[in-house]
């Protein structure tokens, strides 16, 4: 049933005051502004009393905001809105501030940059980044190789500890990977090998692969992703929390202290996650040999030694420790730059893996177009 209202007056002023009375919604609204249009002048008036409003829906919230707007500009008032109004209840002023228009704020849509403004943006953003990376990496060479001889500032027991974190604890997912990446390449490479009768080279194809390129890639990615996030997270962490600079209250390094022993962990750990990638990945090959092509180990492992080299071993030992390097280094720098609280953390992290694999595929090629065969 539609609501209806006598000619009554809703809207009276008195005392340099208007005075609102009853019920102030979309059906009174309308009755209002005509009794307000009679009321020629609001100059002298600087208040408006809402003590006998007994309800008000948008319609009245956005009316009552008109008059006191009106009010403020005919009267020069330098005041906010709000306080123009009295003896407002609760229920009535929550609802007023729900549909206020005073508080919207607008935005502008934000003009595009030139595309080459954004890629110089992206060039010098890049220089800038490499060149603190740069020098982050000088400095943990510098603290990594003072401290072989200098034991002061240095955390007792943090390089056992940080091989434990990195290496052992890593060693089960590296393990389980390399066995199946393993079984799936010799199970591709075997069924067209058999269509030749090249069967026995199956261990040339697996052994030189997993020993040049599947056993280091494979492992820095997954340590890049377990270990790599872990470096980031910790030390944006310590950085949100101030540790840091409690460290360096106390005249500590936070790169000896934090960072080296990380960076000597990596050193030894990755190149021995490496080799066990590349032997559990050839045992998998050694499985579909002996299981699918009804190879010998003894065959197998003949012809394995034919295409393995010292060289290959040690260029491989070489890249990975690079690998390890980049990892720890570019964790470190996403960390030490983290901006903000908890999303600060989250973005450096996913930054470090990101730029982390990124990093470690770029130098993968640059050793196989150093190192070709």
């Amino acid at each position: 049933m539609k609501k209806v209202h006598e000619n009554s007056e809703n809207l009276f002023v008195e005392n340099k005051k208007i005075l609102l009375k009853g019920d102030i919604d979309k059906f009174t609204v309308p009755l209002l502004w005509k009794q307000l249009s009679q009321i020629n002048d609001l100059t002298g008036i600087e208040i408006i009393d809402l003590k006998h409003v007994t309800s008000i829906d948008s319609a009245g919230s956005l009316f009552i905001e008109e008059i006191a707007s009106t009010i403020k500009d005919q009267n020069n008032l330098d005041l906010p809105i709000d306080k123009l109004y009295q003896n407002v209840t609760k229920d009535i002023n929550d609802t007023i501030k729900v549909f206020s228009q005073t508080d919207v704020k607008t935005y502008s849509r934000k003009r595009k940059d030139p595309f080459f403004v954004l890629v110089g943006d992206l060039v010098i953003s890049f220089i800038t980044s490499l060149h603190e990376i740069m020098i982050l990496a000088s400095d943990v060479f510098y603290w990594a190789i003072l401290g072989i001889w200098r034991k002061k500032g240095a955390r007792k027991g943090s390089f056992t500890q940080q091989s434990l974190l990195i290496g052992m604890e890593a060693v089960p997912i590296v393990a389980l990977l390399s066995l199946i990446i393993g079984l799936i390449l010799s199970l591709q490479a075997a069924v067209q090998l058999r269509m030749f009768g090249a069967d026995i080279f199956i261990a040339d194809m697996l052994g030189y692969a997993m020993l040049t390129e599947m056993g280091a890639m494979m492992t820095a990615i997954i340590v890049s992703g377990r270990s790599g996030s872990s470096i980031a997270s910790e030390i944006a962490t310590m950085k949100v929390s101030e540790e840091l600079d409690a460290l360096k209250m106390m005249s500590i390094n936070p790169i000896r202290y934090v960072i080296v022993p990380k960076f000597y962990a990596m050193s030894v750990c990755m190149p021995l996650l490496v080799i066990l990638s590349i032997i559990i990945g050839i045992l998998g090959g050694v499985f579909v040999a002996i299981l699918y092509l009804n190879i010998s180990a003894t065959a197998f492992y003949n012809q394995l030694l034919n295409v393995l080299t010292l060289k290959d071993l040690l260029i491989t030992m070489i890249k990975s420790t690079f690998f390890g390097w980049s990892i720890v280094i570019i964790g470190s720098f996403y960390g030490l730059k983290v901006e903000g609280g908890a999303e600060g953390v989250g973005k450096a992290t996913t930054y470090s893996v990101v730029t982390s694999i990124i990093t470690v595929i770029i130098i993968d090629v640059i050793f196989s177009l150093l190192y070709l065969p």
